[in-house]
C-alpha cells in the first residue's frame, strides 16, 4: 500500500509547475493536495494539472499537507514563510529564502527556532553530483581542498561548494571582479532567439576563501545555465587527486590511476528500456543508483523529487533535514557577498551570523 508524500503549494509561477509535474510522474510517492491561486487567472492556469486549486491559506491548510511549498518571488518568500509556519506547517522555502542580508536575518529571527523550515536545493541530488559526492565520501581524492564551479550562480554554487568541501557554517573571504565581453546567447528561459549576433554578457569569478587551505572559486556566465555554448565545469582538487567533471586522477599504491564515472543510460540506440539514466559507476563499483528509474525523469527532475521526498521524510520526523533554513541562510549571504565584492572591488567578509 503507498503513502505518498502529501504537499501543497503557494503560488502558480513556472516553479511551482516542477513539483505538480514530479507529483504526476510518481503519484504513489507524491502527492499535491493543494494549490492556493491568489487571482482567477491563475486558478484557470493551474486547472490544466488538475490538482485541487485554493484561494485562500486556510483551506491550503484544510487540506492536511505534510508540508507546504512557498514557491513566491523573493520579496514575498519571508512573510510566506513566516505566515506558514506560524500557523504550524512544515515548509519548503524555495531559494533564497529572503531577498538580502537583512532580510534573511530577520527571517531567521523570526522562524528559525522552529525548526519548521527547509529550502529547496536539489542541486546535490543530480546524478553526477550525488557520484562525485560518493567518490569523495569514499576518500579516493583525499580531503577536498578546493572546488571550482562553473556552471550555476550564487547561492546554488556556494552549497555546491560547502558541500564537496565538507564545510559548515565556516567564515570566509570573498574576492569577486567581474567582465564584460561580447558572447552570442541564443537560447534563454523565454525560448530560442533568432538574433544570434553577440553582445555584451557579464562573467563574475570570484575566490572564497575558508581558511586552513579550503577554498571556492566561482566562474558565471549570465545566462549560462541555458546558453548551449557554454560547458558546464566542475574541478574537485583533494591531497591525492582531483575530479575533473566525469574523470578522476588519484594516486594509489600502483601509482596514478585516471578512472572515469561512467553513466548508464537507457534508450540510446535499440535499447528500449525508457529513456533515463539509470545509474553511476567508478572502479567496479556502483556510486549512484536511479531512485525514480521508470518515470523519465531529467536528471534535475530526479533531483527534485528526491528532494521532495526527503522533505517529507523530515516532515514526518522520519529523516534529517534536507537542506535547512540556516544552510540555506549560510548560502545566500556567500553569494550575496560574491555580489558585493564584483560591485566594489573589494575583498567582503562573511562572518559568524545568528543561524551559525
Amino acid at each position: 500500500m503507498s503513502n505518498p508524500v502529501k504537499y501543497a503549494i503557494v503560488g502558480t509561477g513556472w516553479r511551482s509547475e516542477f513539483h505538480i509535474r514530479m507529483a504526476k510522474a510518481a503519484p504513489d510517492r507524491l502527492e499535491v493536495v493543494a494549490v492556493y491561486a491568489r487571482s482567477d487567472e491563475s486558478a484557470e492556469r493551474m486547472a490544466r494539472w488538475d490538482v485541487p486549486v485554493v484561494r485562500s491559506l486556510g483551506e491550503l491548510m484544510a487540506a492536511d499537507p505534510e508540508f507546504v511549498i512557498a514557491s513566491v518571488p523573493w520579496p514575498a518568500m519571508p512573510e510566506v514563510v513566516t505566515d506558514l509556519a506560524e500557523r504550524g506547517a512544515h515548509v519548503l522555502a524555495e531559494t533564497p529564502p529572503a531577498p538580502d542580508a537583512e532580510g534573511l536575518r530577520s527571517l531567521w529571527k523570526a522562524v528559525g527556532h522552529t525548526n519548521r523550515v527547509q529550502v529547496a536545493e536539489q542541486y546535490m541530488l543530480m546524478p553526477g553530483h550525488a557520484a562525485r559526492l560518493a567518490i569523495v565520501g569514499s576518500g579516493t581524492i583525499g580531503r577536498v581542498n578546493s572546488v571550482e564551479v562553473a556552471s550555476t550562480h550564487m547561492y546554488h554554487a556556494t552549497a555546491l561548494m560547502r558541500a564537496y568541501l565538507g564545510i559548515g557554517m565556516e567564515e570566509a573571504t570573498v574576492n569577486a571582479r567581474s567582465f564584460t565581453a561580447p558572447l552570442t546567447d541564443p537560447l534563454s528561459f523565454g525560448g530560442w532567439s533568432s538574433d544570434v549576433e553577440p553582445r555584451p554578457v557579464k562573467t563574475t569569478v570570484a575566490t572564497l576563501d575558508f581558511g586552513e587551505g579550503r577554498m571556492g572559486l566561482y566562474n558565471f556566465v549570465d545566462n549560462q545555465w541555458w546558453n548551449p555554448l557554454l560547458a558546464r565545469r566542475l574541478v574537485l582538487r583533494g591531497e591525492r587527486g582531483e575530479i575533473v567533471d566525469d574523470t578522476v586522477t588519484h594516486w594509489t599504491e600502483e601509482g596514478v590511476i585516471i578512472s572515469p564515472v561512467s553513466y548508464r543510460r537507457t534508450g540510446v540506440d535499440m535499447n528500449l528500456e525508457g529513456n533515463e539514466v539509470v545509474s553511476a559507476s567508478f572502479e567496479g563499483r556502483m556510486v549512484y543508483q536511479n531512485p525514480w528509474v521508470g518515470t523519465r525523469l531529467s536528471e534535475d527532475d530526479i533531483a527534485v523529487a528526491s528532494f521532495l521526498e526527503q522533505t517529507g521524510a523530515w516532515a514526518r520526523g522520519e529523516g534529517p533535514d534536507a537542506y535547512s533554513l540556516a544552510a540555506a541562510c549560510q548560502d545566500h549571504i556567500l553569494g550575496l557577498a560574491i555580489v558585493e565584492s564584483a560591485r566594489t572591488g573589494a575583498d567582503v567578509r562573511v562572518e559568524k551570523e545568528a543561524w551559525a
